[in-house]
Order: C-alpha cells, then structure tokens, then sequence
C-alpha cells in the first residue's frame, strides 16, 4: 500500500511514518515545515517528503491519504482530497488498523508522565526480552529511536504513548481510542489542552471512552490517588484493575537518596536503583512495573531493568556543563509538571541555587488558562527567568510579568532570546544548576547559554 501522509513532520505522524515504512508500505509524505531533524530521520528511511500542502500532491496517486490532526478545513490537498472524494483516514485509526490491531497493545495515558512511563515500560520489556515495538512522543536513551515495529525478533508487544489529544478534524475523539488496548496505565488526570477541551470533565469523559475499549482480559493500572481517575472508573470499568499510589496494591517506600523500595499487596519486590530523581518518576516506575507484569515480567525483572534506565531525551537531560554551571533541558511546561520538575531538582541538588527559566509556550499556557498557577510552581527556584514572546505563533496572550509578580525581586521576564541569555549568564555562577523549561525548541537557547558561558570563562582566563 501506498499512504501519503498530511503532517507528517508532528512526532506521532514522524513515528507513524517509520513503523508503515518497516511494516512494508511505500511511505511519502507533506507538512507546512519539513526540515532537520524529523525530515532527515524520514528521508534516511526512503520518505519522500514535499514542503506544504499543495493540491498537487494528488498526482502522487497514493492508495490511501492518512491525515494529521494539525491539518484543517481549508488545507489546500484536503480540500483536494474532499472534492474528489478520494480515500482518508486519521493518523491513530491508521495505526490501530495497520500496526497495533494483532499486538498486545500496553497504552500509557495521563496528564503528565506518559512519555516517561512509556520508555520505561518499553525498557523492562526490552531487558525481559520481549523485543517490543513502540510509538513514544519522545527519544528514550536507551534505544536512540522513537519508534520501531519490533526488537531483534518477532514480538506480539506494542508500547504506545496514548495521548488523549483529538484525532483530527473530522474525529474529535482523542488519539487513544483508536488503538485497542490490552493494558492500559492511567497515570493521572487533570485540567489540560484548553484549546480543545472545556472543562477536567470532557476529559475524564474520553479517558472513560479508553477504558471501555480495553477487554476484560485486559488490565487496568490506575494512579488510585487522582480524584478525576476515580469518577472515570465509577462510570464503569469491565476489566482487571490494579490501583498504585500511597497505601495502595502497589506502592513504595523511599530509601536512601532517590532509591525506593517496590511493595505489592504488602510483599517486598526489590529495592530500585536508579540515575532517576522525583517523586513524580518513582510513581510512573511503579506504573511501568505492575503493566510489565500483565505481560509475564516478574517485578525483581522489572527492577533490575530500571537500574539501566536512562530516561528520555528533554527530561532533566544535562545539556553541558560549564565553568561549573549545569544546563538542563526538560520538557516541564504545565504548572504540575513545572513544580515537580523543580521539586526532584531541589531533593537532587540540596541548597545550590536552581535558576529556572520558563518559556509558557504550550497551547493552554498561551491561552492563560492556568497561568495563576505558575508562581508557585516555581517558589522551590532560587531564581526565575520567564520568557514570552510579544508576536508571532508563540506569543503570549497575557503578561507574563505581572502574573509572576509574586515571584518579588527573584523574578526577571523577557521576549528576547539574546537579551534572555546575557540575564542568565550575568547572573549565573559555579555550582548553579540552570534548569530549562519549555515543550519546543525555545529558540535553540540551551546551546546559546553553554556557548556564551563558556566565551565567558575564556575571557576570564586570558584576563587572569
């Protein structure tokens, strides 16, 4: 089969990209901005990729047109596509029919921690040697990839990052719905994607819609804490389910430094062993391991493997260091993820000084749904650097500093990338931890403050 893809530049639809380029099928695709580094990982698979969306990529004649949910009425190749009433689909519908229909399906869902929790889980299933294929909206360390069909051997598991987004412009259904679960983690709930969704309510509404596309052969792990999980769970639940949390089947007890002790029904697993830090990532461990065992991998497995675990690319991942100044790149961008980010730090780091620099960029920052949130999401940093850009697709749609005001005289906020840096910088000194929050690529700034750091401990040699 020949698929054209419309957007095929997003992670899901990149991802989505390779596994039907491995499974067989001829691969092109199109997207508003096709450039390095997604469009040279797909033309390194044999993709054809065309820069925008014009209607005559019809002459391309594929069998199929599977459509990204970043594509809109109005598209120019859609509206070709609608006129000639050729064949379409969705992305997810795509990959639950092609890829994931056969598999034994492990789905992460939740607010925060999915991308996280899927490379964990994928990593114990790897070290258990399922060789399982997965889709992630990341790059796990361990594998170097975001996706791929199967390991070093034919595998019935399949690891997904169930995102609770919607699917497209003609299915407003969220993405998990399409991909036929067999164990399901639902990590936790809460008020997201303002853009798309009301109210916490129409999302408990889809993630209710997920659990009622898992089997009841299938499993359910559950954040047992989360308030809006449960009121999902009382409007119905037709499968196994394990609860994991403080005082539940699964939970932990924290030893010395970020090692924890794994309990299930009151019984010792094993003691994890870790490079992980924060409370947040020992809870989406315990998650991985009771779905890893649905699948037959003992928990002393499963905790060996996360002794070799090494996270996921933009999640606490150290930049560089220098002149004594460590720069941390993490994806943290909703006040939740933003102040469990900066509390693991703080338990990592002790006293030294955290300068946390924000960028609000995701579409319900810039909305302001939750931005008063925001400043004591941040009250662990010694320092707060907020950027928000004045215009542009990026801009912010409220004022970034008065709403951090609270923050005092540990506040500074600016719109300019250089002038953002040289305030770091001025700022920053030996033994500081830089801690760079933002879900895109905020202007390359990481690279730009290791690089003036470092021309500035030069200048100070020479000068010496």
């Amino acid at each position: 089969m020949h698929i054209h893809i419309l957007g095929i530049c997003g992670t899901f639809m990149g991802g989505l990209a390779v596994l039907a380029k491995e499974a067989g099928h001829t691969v092109t695709g199109c997207d508003a901005n096709v450039y390095p580094p997604m469009s040279t990982q797909l033309e390194a698979q044999g993709i054809t990729l065309t820069q925008g969306f014009g209607a005559e990529q019809i002459a391309l004649e594929p069998d199929l047109y599977v459509v990204g949910n970043v594509v809109s009425r109005g598209n120019p190749l859609m509206e070709e596509i609608l006129n000639r009433g050729l064949p379409y689909v969705s992305g997810p519908q795509w990959m639950g029919d092609h890829i994931l229909r056969h598999k034994w399906v492990l789905a992460v869902a939740g607010t925060h921690g999915k991308t996280t929790t899927s490379a964990m889980l994928t990593w114990i299933l790897e070290y258990a040697g399922y060789a399982p294929g997965f889709l992630i909206g990341g790059v796990p360390l361990n594998f170097g990839i975001s996706a791929r069909l199967q390991g070093n051997h034919a595998s019935d598991f399949f690891v997904i990052e169930a995102d609770e987004y919607d699917t497209a412009f003609f299915d407003k259904r969220s993405k998990f719905v399409h991909y036929h679960a067999k164990t399901a983690i639902l990590n936790n709930l809460e008020y997201d994607h303002a853009d798309i969704f009301p109210d916490v309510g129409a999302i408990e509404t889809q993630f209710h819609h997920l659990v009622r596309t898992v089997p009841g052969v299938g499993r359910l792990i559950v954040n047992g804490q989360n308030a809006s999980l449960q009121r999902v769970l009382q409007r119905g639940c037709w499968s196994e389910k394990e609860f994991f949390g403080n005082e539940q089947e699964w939970r932990i007890v924290l030893k010395d430094g970020e090692d924890f002790e794994v309990f299930f029904n009151d019984e010792c697993q094993g003691t994890v062993q870790w490079q992980l830090n924060g409370e947040h990532n020992r809870q989406n461990a315990l998650a991985a391991i009771a779905a890893a065992r649905h699948v037959g991998v003992k928990p002393e497995i499963a905790i060996e493997a996360l002794a070799q675990f090494v996270n996921v690319k933009r999640r606490m991942e150290v930049r560089g260091v220098e002149n004594g100044i460590t720069v941390i790149d993490d994806f943290a961008h909703h006040p939740t993820a933003v102040a469990t980010t900066v509390a693991g730090l703080r338990r990592k780091v002790g006293n030294a000084r955290i300068l946390a620099v924000l960028e609000p960029r995701s579409n319900t920052m810039k909305l302001g749904t939750m931005k008063q949130a925001l400043p004591g999401s941040l009250a662990e940093a010694d320092l707060v650097f907020g950027f928000g850009a004045h215009e542009g697709k990026d801009a912010l749609g409220w004022d970034l500093a008065e709403t951090l005001a609270p923050l005092g005289n540990k506040l500074a906020t600016f719109s300019v990338i250089p002038e953002l840096v040289e305030a770091i910088v001025r700022q920053a000194r030996p033994g500081d931890y830089v801690l760079i929050m933002s879900n895109g690529g905020f202007g390359g700034v990481h690279q730009k403050l290791l690089d003036v750091l470092k021309a500035r401990a030069q200048a100070e040699v020479a000068a010496a």
